[in-house]
């Protein structure tokens, strides 16, 4: 078995299908682009980030017995991920998210995990096993189920860990409610997230992270593409800061970049503020196309 890892990362790890033209598009647009095959998937993207600031992190996830699968552990294994810790026995091809982004921005998306959905918690089985008492950080990717992730946070196998709760889309929001009243962890949203779970709009980041607060949140994190994000907990100040102006060169995993920035950060002991700063400046330079850490 690998060394023990020191984040453990749970939930998508499949082949992203990014296509991006140089320009704005519009509904039924056929343009010139690019179009990349790159590891993706919340849990893998941010611990490849996270891989990147030094540490070692293993995903938890379901992958396929097929030549896709064996490509993609061979690249994230190459990127530092820990991976003896898969699932590989769900029956389905390695699961796939394909994207449509212009100048603009994220024009649209589809994830396709029916992999990791019918995994269940068989890819929690390590935690039983090998990473029996886990009191470390842990990031939940919002592409597990709403029952898994609900199981996860009132079982007793993460009862210690430090948990980083990521919805994976807008489209997943909802499925991170049932955690907040929990009071446990600390959650990564963008504004549209968090208005989705609040049930209401705001102005900013701030105002949002501050209402998913008002519903029991511990911490909540907030984004807002080049608008300040912010960083509210209970007792606490909100703090918020602003990303640096960029020109886009890509959009997606920008946030995922952001958590593994920011609890790289926490893990070295930098006070919150300097935290936020260290999280948006890395989203900034991944939109831009450098490499963040």
């Amino acid at each position: 078995m690998s060394s023990r890892p020191d984040i453990l990362c749970i939930g998508a790890m499949l082949w992203d299908v990014i296509g991006r033209a140089p320009q704005c598009m519009t509904q039924g647009a056929d343009v010139p682009g690019r179009i990349r095959h790159l590891p993706g998937g919340v849990a893998l993207n941010v611990a490849i980030a996270i891989a990147r600031w030094g540490m070692a992190p293993a995903v938890l996830s379901a992958v396929g017995r097929d030549p896709e699968g064996e490509a993609l552990i061979a690249e994230a294994e190459r990127m530092g991920v820990l991976t003896a810790w898969l699932t590989r026995e769900t029956g389905l091809p390695t699961d796939c998210y394909m994207a449509i982004e212009d100048s603009q921005g994220l024009i649209a998306a589809i994830a396709d995990v029916h992999g990791l959905e019918k995994a269940g918690d068989a890819i929690l089985a390590p935690l039983a096993a090998d990473l029996a008492g886990w009191s470390g950080p842990v990031v939940l990717d919002g592409n597990l189920t709403e029952t898994l992730l609900a199981s996860i946070i009132r079982g007793p196998a993460l009862m210690n860990a430090d948990l980083r709760i990521v919805p994976a889309s807008p489209g997943k929001a909802d499925r991170l409610r049932p955690l907040i009243a929990a009071g446990r962890g600390c959650f990564y949203l963008n504004r549209i997230e968090a208005e989705i779970i609040a049930g209401r709009k705001g102005p900013d980041a701030a105002s949002a992270a501050e209402a998913v607060i008002a519903l029991g949140a511990a911490r909540v994190v907030v984004t807002d593409g080049p608008c300040p994000a912010a960083d509210a907990a209970q007792g606490e100040e909100t703090l918020i800061e602003t990303p640096p102006s960029v020109t886009i060169a890509r959009v997606t995993g920008a946030g995922d970049c952001f958590l593994a920035a920011h609890l790289a950060a926490e893990l070295r002991k930098m006070p919150r503020k300097a935290a936020l700063r260290q999280a948006v400046q890395a989203a900034a330079a991944h939109v831009s196309g450098k490499d963040p850490s």
